[in-house]
């Protein structure tokens, strides 16, 4: 099997190397890949950028591969899937409606409340009136999360009221003009990526990744900086009751509105005084989550992928 992987970035290099250790891949190509990941793969160009669906389908199909595996959430949301897929190769990723998902947390907070998924208490608001309102009735820690896209460093979590409306304000001035403000979540935070093919779910290992930038968890969010895999200290059917509760609703309920979601299902969690709560969906697997994850599976042969990061 041949496969193309999209992306640059270091949860990129984890994937290509994770399939290079798989006896039933001959050869993996990474585009656009990095020198890192030129050490160990082949790269190609893109020249039109993680976001040309056409592009990354044309480069498939000349490369003759077997296999579309897409890194990033923007080419997903974008439809670069729909694209690989409408050229009859075969793509891990969802489409651009599944991957709404990670793309609109207003729609996955709709997804959720259908489906009867554990998640924080939430009010989708499109004026300033309308978040003051909804942080007065929250109450602090204040959460304010940006609806689409912002590469990890869209939420703001504050005791500040004012720094909250900041943040509201500047949500609100881009496209979509819309901000999510969310009641807080105490305990500690999960990451449980979830295979599925639209129907089935299948779970990964669960990790934990570290998200704001000073010491004792202050300053402002990331994307992640580090993660670590496994979780010793995790209850011991944290996977299989959120698979239940969460994981396998969601796509039955994907299904069922007939946009099947299929690629990874990321479930950020928090373990509260309350029970697990979803904190965020994402529809592809998370950096830098992925590294540690993994490094963590067996390999199709039987043999353990166990490179350190």
């Amino acid at each position: 099997m041949k496969v193309l992987v999209i992306g640059s970035g270091a949860r990129e290099h984890a994937i290509v190397r994770a399939l290079s250790a798989d006896p039933s891949v001959d050869a993996v190509i990474a585009a656009p890949g990095n020198p890192g990941i030129a050490a160990v793969a082949l790269c190609a160009p893109l020249p039109g950028g993680l976001l040309d669906g056409p592009g990354i389908a044309a480069l498939a199909a000349e490369l003759t591969a077997d296999l579309v595996v897409i890194g990033p959430e923007a080419p997903l949301v974008a439809g670069v899937a729909d694209a690989v897929r409408a050229r009859g190769i075969a793509c891990f990723g969802p489409s651009a409606q599944a991957a709404q998902l990670e793309g609109s947390k207003s729609f996955a907070k709709e997804v959720m409340a259908a489906a009867g998924v554990p998640t924080a208490l939430a009010h989708v608001c499109t004026t300033l009136e309308q978040v003051a309102d909804a942080l007065d009735a929250l109450g602090a820690p204040y959460v304010v999360k940006d609806d689409g896209l912002a590469a990890g460093k869209g939420v703001v979590v504050t005791g500040s009221r004012a720094q909250a409306i900041a943040h509201a304000a500047q949500c609100l001035t881009r496209g979509g003009g819309r901000v999510v403000v969310e009641e807080y979540l105490d305990g500690p935070e999960v990451s449980l990526f979830c295979i599925t093919d639209g129907t089935t779910v299948l779970p990964l290992a669960p990790a934990q990744d570290f998200k704001r930038v000073g010491d004792g968890d202050s300053g402002p969010n990331t994307g992640g900086m580090g993660a670590y895999s496994p979780l010793d200290w995790a209850p011991a059917d944290l996977v299989e009751d959120i698979v239940a509760r969460v994981a396998q609703p969601t796509v039955d309920e994907m299904r069922r509105r007939g946009t099947p979601f299929a690629g990874v299902l990321y479930v950020g969690l928090a373990l509260t005084s309350r029970g697990s709560r979803v904190v965020e969906f994402i529809a592809r697997l998370g950096d830098p989550e992925t590294q540690v994850v993994l490094a963590r599976l067996a390999a199709g042969c039987g043999r353990r992928y166990d490179q350190t990061f």
